[in-house]
């Protein structure tokens, strides 16, 4: 027999079914039994009366919270029924898995008059059992969530003739300056993990592909314990070629990310409001840009936020966070570019203008940073300069031939995954990504 999934049991009212899923709820009463089984699409009630189903008392003695049956029965619409208005009436119940007492609590258990309630487990703790703890509808909505942002992205890409590219992830020297890395035992040699694909996204720029994305895994060696850093996580980048400025590069990205919410908004907008309390709110274009020195004067001006002379070349955690309330208010928008960085903040395969200023943004959404962007430097001579200037000319050198041999103008940026999902519900990355890594957690 197919199995049905329980979101679509209104159209098999009335008909012998197979549903499988996890046992959420079990109600064990002397004449009557009450079962909710949850799959990936929903939950239903199984009704079992015992003195009409004796055959199926000894599957009711194995039932745990979280066992796993299959379940053959017919479903009946009852306007008795709260959940979905079904139930199940089972001639069979399968218990295909056994599950033993649960080490974490997933939710809390609010108190009544006759109980005390019962606390979530920590973070550390669900982490350590991430399993258990992905089985919630509110985990596996997240989840459901990312996979429609990877979606909708590379959907609107390869409608705009871009081609999806794989990079490796052992590389021969650090993709990124400023960053540490992960150094790893290449037979006799030293290899070390991505930072990003950035060089072999460029190389598919000289090597006339024209427009490239990928999504894959990035690895920063960072000893950072925030809300929103994490040792590995899903990186979505893309490269294209011909443009005319990083303006095009900004508007990649602008239309993009306003593509890809309401994607999101139309799917999955009312279970994000109802589980998590936020909104997806569609962005009206174009997004506010602004320099970064435009955005210290702002902040100072607004909340009387000040940093040091030395720092004003780069953006302050705290100023990130504070350009949220700013853009807010200026402008009425949740996203913000900012521009004009100081050329040693800023990666050496930036180009910069006469002036010497990186061609480059970062774009904030939520008052976190979730792209640095810029037109590269294609030219070979000018970016072997820039490598030079920052002592790293013998380490990139089989990047730099990449530019020796011509190679079209051309910009991207990058996004992370596990980012975007932490600010589309407001919660911690740790809790955004399917498993967390961290400079103290590898495993499970």
């Amino acid at each position: 027999m197919e199995r049905v999934y329980i979101k679509d049991i209104h159209s098999h009212t009335g008909e012998k079914i197979l549903l499988q899923g996890f046992v959420e709820n079990f109600r064990d009463g002397k004449a009557m039994a009450f079962i909710v089984m949850k799959d990936i699409t929903g939950k239903v009630q199984v009704t079992v009366e015992k003195e009409k189903l004796p055959g199926l008392l000894p599957a009711l003695e194995q039932i745990t919270q979280d066992s796993v049956i299959s379940v053959v029965g017919v479903a009946y619409e009852s306007e008795y029924v709260k959940m979905g208005g079904i139930e199940v009436i089972p001639e069979e119940i399968i218990v295909e898995s056994v599950a033993a007492a649960l080490p974490i609590q997933r939710e809390e258990i609010p108190a009544t008059k006759k109980r005390p309630g019962v606390p979530k487990s920590g973070i550390d703790d669900r982490l350590n059992y991430r399993w258990i703890d992905l089985r919630t509808e509110k985990n596996q909505l997240m989840f459901k969530v990312q996979t429609e942002v990877t979606r909708a992205m590379r959907e609107f890409l390869c409608e705009r003739g871009f081609l999806e590219i794989h990079t490796p992830k052992l590389i021969g020297a650090a993709s990124e300056s400023g960053s540490d890395v992960f150094e790893v035992k290449y037979f006799d040699r030293t290899a070390y993990l991505a930072q990003s694909p950035q060089f072999y996204k460029q190389m598919a720029m000289a090597s006339g592909f024209e427009r490239i994305f990928e999504c894959g895994p990035v690895f920063r060696a960072e000893k950072s314990y925030t809300s929103k850093h994490t040792t590995e996580f899903t990186g979505f980048d893309l490269e294209f070629s011909y443009i005319t400025s990083f303006r095009d590069v900004m508007k990649m990205e602008e239309d993009l990310l306003t593509y890809t919410l309401k994607c999101v908004s139309e799917k999955y907008g009312e279970e994000i409001k109802e589980q998590f309390g936020l909104e997806v709110i569609v962005p009206e274009q174009p997004f506010p840009i602004v320099t970064l020195k435009e955005l210290y004067d702002g902040l100072e001006k607004d909340f009387g936020f000040t940093v040091p002379e030395s720092e004003k070349g780069d953006l302050t955690t705290e100023a990130e966070r504070l350009s949220y309330e700013w853009v807010k208010k200026n402008y009425n928008h949740e996203f913000l570019f900012v521009t004009d960085y100081a050329a040693e903040k800023r990666a050496f395969y930036h180009m910069r203008d006469e002036q010497g200023v990186p061609q480059g943004y970062d774009l904030i959404w939520r008052g976190v940073e979730i792209t640095t962007g810029a037109q590269r430097e294609h030219r070979y001579d000018v970016l072997k300069a820039q490598a030079e200037e920052k002592g790293l000319a013998e380490d990139v050198k089989f990047y730099l031939e990449f530019f020796k041999y011509g190679c079209p103008p051309h910009g991207g940026f990058g996004l992370g995954i596990d980012r975007l999902t932490m600010l589309l519900v407001g919660t911690h990355i740790s809790e955004a990504m399917f498993l967390f890594r961290n400079p103290k957690r590898l495993t499970p």
